[in-house]
């Protein structure tokens, strides 16, 4: 177990040092090497070309490509930055952390509860590494031990809110963690203040002003500024290897792209040095970010990420993901219609509806920060649709409604209600009605440490092509591109590389992010073929 947390001068949350990967299994094959620092694999890709001939038929031509990975072994120490960081989300990782640093237990109704991280694909769910070499059993290990990655306990935490609170009473408005395990954390949560962040009141509903008495002054180039030195200063203050920033804050309104204003990595910053007024908050973190060199994933629903933004992160190749936290509602939806359409039921309307009491809901109460979710919830069944021409014509679509309501009786324990209604044979419909009752924060918070742990492990990652059937090759290795799409299955409005399909579907989602780590150490994709069970001499 990980020593107790300790405060340090900058408010963060210190953590004992990091873990440096599992020797939980070795590869053996001629395609893998290990060394103390790294491990190499060679990866055969094979993917399907098809093209289109005269007469409107397809040609299918199998491609074979190879591949060399490359991943630091050595985690390092890494520190996590979150913007909003005495929020409902914010402190609940924080006592959550803590909690599972010190193995606490506590009383609740339903009797003693056992800190864990359940939520988190990373740290309470598995991948297949093959079959038993006798009995055929299928083995499965731990997502965390397929590569080294950094342990939650071991993350140092610290961030900014426009709220001066500390976490301890922080943690009590929120009112989602049980009050014996307040109780056990309280001393350690009292230690931790938030830095001053940014608040530019258009973006975000006047019903937050009350909150805001932890302000940065001067103009939005002197708080790029101040945010890249806060950067600075906790790396160098608790002597941190790396350092991940990610906006748990509230909603913004999304931000009008406009030419000569953020349209370019260029433009971009003249128009926070002129203090231009389409500039949002997320976005100066964003930038303050890609000039520090350091990750940074966009967990609400605004567009964040304009392009002047990614065009940015590509020339710094700093890595960036977005947009908006998938934990409830949604994770539930693009899980559904991948069945349903896969399954040859025609979807034709869905309808949402989501009750919430928390500062999100007041926050989302007001029409533009809404219409920012609405947005990301809206477009989480797009590709599936299309990928189904025998049922979708080209450009039709499901009618998809989505309605948010503020109410504060039920707090944290959101209320989600969804209706899908789709046609079935011979003109018959199916109706599948859904209420999903979810304590909002729990939920999001393991996908805070997902997204921390996996934009950390894409910084050791690099690859490069070793030959294509065109004989093509690269000699040095590089990284992936600056838009982390392997973060999508943790985000409602997953954030792709220019010019590359969105992909919502979340079997795919987490299929890409486990068979890539799978490449990385020279194993093939996960197979549900079970050949070695059907196939008899």
């Amino acid at each position: 177990m990980a020593p107790h947390a300790n405060g340090d001068s900058n408010g963060s949350v210190a953590a004992a040092p990091a873990h440096n990967g599992s020797d939980l299994f070795v590869v053996n094959s001629p395609n893998v090497a290990y060394s103390e620092d790294v491990i190499k694999s060679t990866y055969t890709y094979q993917s399907t070309k098809v093209t289109k001939t005269a007469d409107a038929k397809y040609v299918a031509q199998p491609v074979e490509t190879k591949y060399d990975f490359k991943v630091e072994r050595k985690v390092g120490k890494v520190g996590l930055m979150l913007v909003g960081w005495g929020g409902n989300n914010g402190s609940t990782v924080t006592a959550g952390i803590i909690a599972n640093r010190r193995g606490l237990t506590w009383e609740s109704r339903e009797g003693i509860k056992k800190s864990n991280y359940f939520g988190s694909v990373v740290m309470a769910s598995t991948i297949k590494l093959g079959n038993d070499a006798e009995t055929g059993e299928e083995i499965f290990i731990p997502l965390h031990d397929i590569l080294p990655m950094v342990h939650p306990n071991d993350l140092v935490l610290g961030g900014w809110d426009i709220n001066s609170m500390n976490l301890a009473d922080a943690m009590d408005r929120a009112g989602v963690l049980e009050p014996d395990l307040k109780r056990q954390v309280r001393e350690e949560m009292k230690q931790f203040q938030p830095l001053p962040s940014i608040y530019y009141p258009d973006f975000i509903a006047a019903n937050q002003e009350g909150r805001a008495n932890n302000l940065l002054s001067g103009s939005k180039q002197e708080h790029l500024e101040k945010i890249r030195k806060d950067i600075r200063d906790f790396k160098q203050t608790n002597s941190l290897d790396k350092v991940v920033v990610l906006w748990t804050a509230n909603t913004e309104r999304y931000a009008e792209l406009i030419p000569g204003v953020n349209d370019t990595s260029d433009n971009l910053l003249s128009a926070i040095k002129s203090g231009h007024d389409e500039v949002s908050p997320s976005t100066i973190f964003a930038v303050a970010s890609i000039l520090e060199g350091v990750p940074f994933v966009n967990g609400s629903p605004q567009n964040t990420l304009v392009p002047g933004a990614i065009q940015l992160a590509e020339q710094h190749k700093a890595f960036i993901g977005g947009d908006d936290f998938k934990s409830g509602q949604t994770k539930m939806k693009s899980a559904l219609v991948d069945f349903l359409v896969n399954a040859g039921i025609k979807l034709t309307s869905i309808a949402s509806f989501n009750f919430l009491g928390n500062n999100d809901g007041l926050n989302l109460n007001a029409p533009q920060q809404f219409r920012s979710k609405e947005i990301s919830k809206s477009n989480v069944v797009d590709d599936m649709v299309a990928a189904n021409t025998i049922l979708y014509e080209k450009d039709e679509h499901p009618d998809h409604t989505v309605v948010i309501k503020y109410m504060p009786a039920v707090g944290d324990h959101k209320r989600a209600m969804d209706e899908y209604y789709g046609e079935i044979f011979m003109g018959g419909h199916q109706s599948i009605s859904m209420t999903n009752i979810c304590e909002d924060s729990l939920l999001a918070s393991p996908l805070i440490i997902d997204l921390a742990v996996l934009a950390e492990l894409m910084t050791r990652i690099s690859w490069k092509a070793a030959s294509t059937q065109e004989g093509v090759s690269t000699k040095e290795y590089k990284g992936f591109h600056s838009v982390l799409s392997i973060l999508s299955y943790m985000l409602k409005a997953p954030c792709t590389p220019p010019g590359t399909p969105v992909i919502n579907s979340l079997y795919k989602q987490r299929a890409a992010m486990t068979n890539i780590f799978r490449a990385c150490v020279g194993l093939a994709p996960e197979s549900d073929m079970t050949l070695e069970h059907k196939l008899f001499a």
